[in-house]
């Protein structure tokens, strides 16, 4: 993993009060962590740093689309992201980022790398299992699909007219009676 320049924002010679900050991702981002689920990423990253005398507060969003394959057809699709984060950064002897929501950093530092809370943040936000819009939709054609079609059992259909066992009978009515 590289250090991100980009990432690290400096607030020693930030007035007190709100600044805003915009950054712009794509996949060499991912690429730097080793992280090679996404073919692509379009992300818009919008971070607001509060500052007071004693804390920053850092309130990070990120909006925009990762291309990823589909988990049911491997085919790729652009999956829509969107995740926010506080972050809440305090100063104390050393540095400690046990807490995923409080960083501390030395007292003398006069800038804080935000690259991992936001590489953790956007990958945290691509849903585990992966389907293109068009299988939940019934738009996409694919081979895979047409397979998987072809190879799906058959449903079994009840016959109404068989004779039951009636002690499963009497059983069955335990179920109906609540």
């Amino acid at each position: 993993m590289k250090k991100h320049k980009e990432f690290v924002i400096p607030f020693s010679g930030l007035k007190q009060g709100r600044h805003e900050f915009n950054f712009e991702i794509d996949n060499t981002f991912f690429e730097s962590f080793e992280y090679d689920e996404f073919n692509n990423a379009a992300i818009n990253l919008a971070v607001v740093l509060n500052r007071s005398s004693t804390m920053l507060a850092l309130e990070i969003n990120a909006t925009g689309t990762v291309n990823v394959y589909c988990d049911v057809t491997n085919e790729p699709y652009d999956q829509p992201v969107e995740a926010d984060l506080e972050l809440l950064v305090k100063f104390g002897d050393e540095f400690n980022d046990d807490n995923d929501e409080i960083l501390i950093i030395p007292h003398g530092d006069f800038e804080v790398d935000i690259s991992q809370y936001v590489y953790e943040m956007i990958v945290l936000a691509v849903p585990l299992k992966k389907v293109h819009p068009g299988i939940e939709d019934g738009t996409l054609k694919s081979a895979a699909l047409e397979k998987l079609e072809k190879l799906h059992p058959k449903e079994v259909k009840e016959n109404k007219n068989k004779e039951t066992d009636p002690r499963w009978d009497s059983l069955k009515k335990l179920l109906t009676d609540k």
